[in-house]
């Protein structure tokens, strides 16, 4: 049943249940967002879904509260916010309404829950201290969202209701974005994982466009890949694959030579016409043709290999 009213508590406001706010407005754009702690609001009945306020949690009653005795955890035990609560049941739903092929829904949901919705989940419930993140944790998204609420002397009563919905608006912005994201890294997992395909035993592999590539060729267990190369908006890309998630060590760096070189003197130093640019710090460099960003790869392959970056006996080398 579609509900009239979507009800949280009145006051100051937390992560949680702007989060939620953020999805359930967007599946039920006809209701009523009801900020009260009157009883008459935070009872259950057909016409409304109720969140971080209630003191209760029953899915069937669309009461999703987790502040009372016995609230909700998840199945390894940490405990749930309003947010986890309305992600769980209404997550998929949200992703659905977003847009996302049926196919992606549950990777993307999962994603989503143990990387943006978990961690608001376990701040709310003082399971996770914003301290650790050190001296960025007063950028974090709870507390970024947090510094909108009224300051203490505020007397006008609708500051909290007007904070609350400017609040949201960014809230909404950031869920948004990274749903966004997450769909995007599964389209280019297909494209990349196909020019694994068409790459073969070669050593660089070209992209037809920017996009991320690292998790599909991890996953494709493509070791043997060491440099992307693939077109920007007026010329070409050629750029390492780092070797962890975390960190910047490449499989391969380009070569010493270029390091910090541009235009002419690149040219020079590598011996490629059309070589425009090599980032100082040899992860990244340019090119003005496609056939010359992969002349410079294959030199770039062949001297990392000649260093030991790679095993010669692995290699493939993409022709000039």
């Amino acid at each position: 049943m579609i509900p009239d009213f979507l009800v949280t508590h009145s006051g100051g406001f937390h992560a949680d249940e702007l989060l939620s706010s953020v999805i359930l407005t967007r599946l039920f754009p006809q209701a009523r967002l009801i900020r009260s702690r009157a009883q008459e609001w935070i009872t259950p009945g057909a016409d409304r879904i109720i969140y971080d306020v209630g003191g209760k949690y029953d899915a069937a009653e669309r009461i999703y509260d987790h502040h009372q005795r016995g609230a909700p955890l998840r199945d390894d035990g940490q405990p749930y916010s309003s947010f986890g609560l309305i992600w769980k049941h209404y997550g998929r739903d949200y992703l659905a309404a977003f847009g996302l092929p049926e196919a992606n829904i549950d990777a993307v949901h999962a994603s989503f829950d143990a990387s943006f919705v978990l961690p608001v989940d376990l701040v709310d419930n003082g399971a996770l201290s914003p301290s650790v993140a050190g001296p960025l944790a007063g950028l974090t998204l709870p507390a970024l969202l947090e510094t909108l609420k009224p300051v203490f002397d505020e007397t006008d009563p609708e500051a909290d209701d007007r904070g609350f919905h400017t609040a949201l608006a960014i809230a909404r912005s950031f869920v948004e974005a990274r749903i966004g994201q997450s769909a995007a890294k599964l389209r280019a997992e297909a494209l990349v994982h196909q020019a694994i395909v068409d790459t073969g035993e070669g050593r660089v592999l070209e992209l037809p466009m920017g996009m991320p590539f690292r998790p599909a060729i991890v996953k494709a267990g493509a070791d043997h890949l060491l440099f992307v190369v693939h077109p920007r908006e007026k010329d070409w890309c050629l750029t390492g694959i780092r070797r962890a998630q975390e960190g910047f060590e490449l499989r391969a760096d380009l070569p010493a030579a270029w390091a910090g070189l541009t235009n002419g003197d690149l040219e020079a130093a590598c011996g490629v016409e059309g070589a425009s640019f090599c980032h100082n710090g040899r992860f990244i460099a340019a090119a003005a043709t496609r056939e010359a960003a992969l002349a410079m790869a294959a030199l770039a392959v062949r001297e990392a290999l000649s260093t030991g970056q790679a095993s010669a006996a692995e290699a493939g080398l993409v022709p000039s």
